[in-house]
């Protein structure tokens, strides 16, 4: 039996530098408040619980004051920002420099929009922090498309600005951007750029993933794959395993591997999401070589 971990998976730079952030702050037994998930990885969350990092939600940050704050990579909206301002609170930002880019484009195009009495359109999903980042430079009036149906929110007579959750599927967002433009067409007649203005703001980092992805799983006889149930760059990146080779199971830790999914001269790939920390695919990795002895038999 073969294993082998996809060197071109485990975390992207924006969470590897909050993680970092985190440790740093706690390396002198102090707890760390951290405004959210500091990533959509349980395993990862649970360890640096016990390293003295404590999860809070907006509802908690409200209440707390004289404190120190981790902002996740994710980014977030000028409200927390205020709100930390009011209660003496020191935020240590973590914001992830690509998401910051994009939020500070989002608020020039939001602004321009308002002239013109123009939408911001995010292809995202609703509710994910990063998006409510976004939408927050938008005073909350982003229109958040997913999926086809999420189309219908927009008025296809007035200008439209469209962006990316940094962290989605470049090919869902060109998907979107041609229904948009048909859409345009359709209910004014022509398309103009002043009709319609899309940015690929998806994180370079992440998309590239997706060719190399391809290509390891296309190795393998079964495809492990390693994410939080949380994690939109998870799901994304699975997909593109399981199209490419429908012996890709997703999985939390090594407690979710079935036994009888592999055989004893299968080749294993283990890959994971950009929230996926190399610790846990090693992990994965021993336990699969401690259970030959068992499938061979």
């Amino acid at each position: 039996m073969k294993v082998e971990i996809d060197q071109n998976s485990g975390y992207c730079f924006g969470v590897e530098f909050a993680i970092q952030m985190a440790e740093d702050e706690m390396a002198d037994g102090n707890h760390l408040y951290c405004l959210g998930d500091i990533v959509h990885n349980d395993m990862e969350v649970e360890r640096l619980y016990n390293k003295g990092l404590r999860t809070i939600t907006h509802e908690d940050l409200a209440n707390i004051k004289d404190s120190k704050v981790l902002i996740r990579a994710h980014g977030e909206p000028p409200e927390t920002y205020k709100l930390a301002i009011e209660n003496n609170l020191e935020l240590i930002d973590a914001s992830c420099p690509v998401v910051l880019k994009l939020q500070n484009r989002i608020k020039h195009s939001y602004d321009k929009s308002e002239e013109v009495e123009g939408q911001i359109v995010i292809y995202g999903k609703d509710g994910h922090a990063e998006v409510v980042g976004l939408t927050g430079q938008t005073r909350n009036t982003a229109i958040i498309v997913t999926t086809e149906a999420d189309l219908e929110k927009i008025d296809f007579t007035r200008p439209v600005t469209l962006y990316s959750q940094t962290t989605k599927s470049t090919k869902g967002f060109y998907h979107i951007k041609q229904l948009i433009e048909e859409r345009i067409a359709e209910a004014k007649g022509s398309l103009t750029d002043e009709d319609f203005n899309a940015n690929d703001s998806i994180c370079r980092q992440v998309s590239n993933r997706e060719p190399k992805m391809l290509e390891f799983s296309s190795r393998h006889n079964v495809i492990l794959f390693v994410a939080g149930k949380k994690s939109s760059n998870g799901r994304a990146l699975y997909e593109v395993c399981l199209q490419n080779n429908p012996r890709s199971y997703y999985i939390q830790s090594e407690k979710e591997i079935d036994l009888s999914w592999i055989k004893s001269d299968d080749s294993i790939g283990i890959c994971g999401a950009t929230s996926t920390p190399g610790w846990l695919m090693a992990q994965i990795k021993d336990f699969l070589l401690s259970k030959e002895p068992v499938l061979q038999g």
